[in-house]
């Protein structure tokens, strides 16, 4: 499960799919112009969510 953690304040998330209970999976997303994004997926294909944010910034997932 992807376990995203606060690096100012040490706050951490779990994240699991809210239409069949699996965990998330820590992945990236390539933007077309190359810039690649830290997201969450659910391994049954249900989408993708950007990383949660707290202390005004994005929280990091170490894989």
């Amino acid at each position: 499960m992807a376990t995203y953690e606060c690096e100012k304040c040490g706050m951490s998330v779990n994240a699991t799919c809210g239409k069949c209970d699996a965990p998330l999976a820590n992945d990236t997303l390539t933007l077309d112009g190359g810039a690649e994004v830290q997201i969450s997926k659910c391994p049954n294909g249900h989408g993708k969510i950007k990383s949660p944010m707290c202390c005004g910034q994005d929280m990091s997932c170490s894989v």
